[in-house]
């Protein structure tokens, strides 16, 4: 028999088997920040991982462990421009050296050095066997078939030997790695050109409302107002690493909403407005019908409270807000883990936060937390003036969420504060 999953929390964590959810109504009380991401984390599993391509694996976690196929330098080779000598040579006090040959990248086996003997090589290219060192162009004078090389340098030998990057086997990424450009310089060094990651999720924008029209469809009605949310929320689900498969601005009807998203094949549906309790706030209603269990709804922050989040079988639904402002922030706030976790990351890697000091001064708090509009720049952050969860003009003059837990005393000017890139 399944079991309602007991809404306690202890410590930001659930108490109940939260994968067990059975009834429409459970976890509806109000529950705090941290207790609802407690709740999305541990119902946000990956899918089984697939094999793409490096170029496609962008954003994107390991499955499975990154080992080299091959010793990096394959060979000894140089470091620098320049001529490879025997440090025995120069410490006979050896000036002038015979040339035997050049040296470059791609090249094949250099061959061998003997006493007084030299070799030019070229950045990347195999050095002759017997060199312990490549002494700089900069250092080194060529005349008729010979090298002179006066007051050569010491320290560096600016000889890469073979494997001191990195040896075949070795373990050069642990799974759970988000892949950066970074990681795939490494991974491409390895000699993989396939990885093994947690599919991208997909994603059903739904964007509700009967007062809503495409952006450039409104100034001709004065009783319709432009979609401000569809095309954010879709850039946001590309930047964390989603794909968005399917949209729709559908008027405030529960059937027109649940049939939009019973044939859907998504991983999440997010719903766009209809979160609160108006008579035509269908949100939640219009999925009741499919199935839909409720994880979590009406969470104590400001701005989003209406936010809800639930199950349809395997399928994740994600309920925002109407208010542009309220929206984002939710979305930056929850579906932005939740993307996350699916491709099998985790919550803290989606919101990381920093501590900034505060440029100016910011009142106290009430008693719901509060995440707060605002600019950062490399000096500190600055709260905006007007923090209204309808308010869209503002948006592009901020880049940032202050976090204030509820009932904060205020904070003077200097004093840090956590701050949180607004788009991920």
């Amino acid at each position: 028999m399944s079991r309602v999953p007991d809404c306690r929390m202890s410590r930001g964590r659930p108490m109940g088997k939260l994968s067990e959810m059975t009834a429409l109504t459970a976890c509806t009380a109000s529950i705090d920040f941290d207790s609802a991401l407690a709740v999305l984390s541990a119902l946000a599993n990956p899918r089984d991982p697939v094999a793409v391509s490096i170029s496609d694996a962008g954003g994107c976690h390991l499955a499975a462990p990154i080992l080299a196929l091959l010793d990096s330098p394959r060979h000894a080779c140089a470091a620098m421009d320049g001529y490879a000598v025997r440090d025995c040579d120069l410490f006979t006090g050896a000036a002038t050296f015979r040339s035997i040959g050049v040296s470059y990248a791609g090249s094949h086996d250099a061959g061998e050095i003997g006493p007084g003997e030299t070799m030019r090589v070229m950045t990347g290219a195999p050095v002759p066997r017997g060199a312990d060192r490549v002494v700089m162009i900069e250092y080194c004078r060529q005349s008729e078939g010979d090298v002179r090389i006066d007051n050569p340098p010491f320290g560096k030998p600016h000889i890469r030997r073979r494997g001191s990057d990195f040896a075949l086997g070795q373990l050069l990424i642990p799974e759970g790695t988000k892949v950066t450009p970074a990681v795939a310089v490494s991974a491409a060094a390895a000699d993989h050109h396939e990885l093994l990651v947690s599919p991208r999720p997909r994603i059903q924008l739904l964007a509700t409302g009967d007062e809503i029209v495409a952006p450039g469809a409104a100034a001709g009605s004065a009783f319709v107002i432009p979609d401000s949310l569809s095309a954010a929320i879709e850039l946001l689900c590309h930047s964390a690493g989603a794909t968005v498969i399917s949209k729709a601005r559908l008027p405030d009807d529960s059937d027109v909403i649940a049939r939009a998203m019973e044939f859907a094949s998504a991983d999440i549906i997010v719903v766009l407005g209809g979160a609160s309790r108006g008579d035509r706030d269908h949100g939640r209603a219009a999925f009741a019908p499919l199935g839909l269990k409720i994880a979590f709804a009406d969470v104590a922050m400001k701005p989003g409270k209406p936010v809800w989040y639930g199950k349809v079988g395997a399928r994740h639904v994600l309920g925002l807000p109407g208010n542009p402002t309220a929206a984002l922030t939710t979305a930056r706030l929850f579906l932005s883990p939740l993307i996350s976790c699916l491709l099998g990351g985790d919550v803290a890697g989606a919101l990381p936060w920093h501590l900034l000091p505060a440029l100016g001064p910011i009142e106290a708090n009430g008693p719901r937390e509060a995440f707060l509009c605002a600019a950062t720049s490399f000096r500190g952050v600055e709260v905006s003036d007007r923090q209204d969860a309808s308010g869209q003009a503002r948006l592009a003059q901020v880049n940032g969420l202050v976090r204030r837990p509820a009932n904060a005393p205020p904070i003077l000017p200097g004093m840090p504060v956590p701050t949180l890139p607004l788009c991920c």
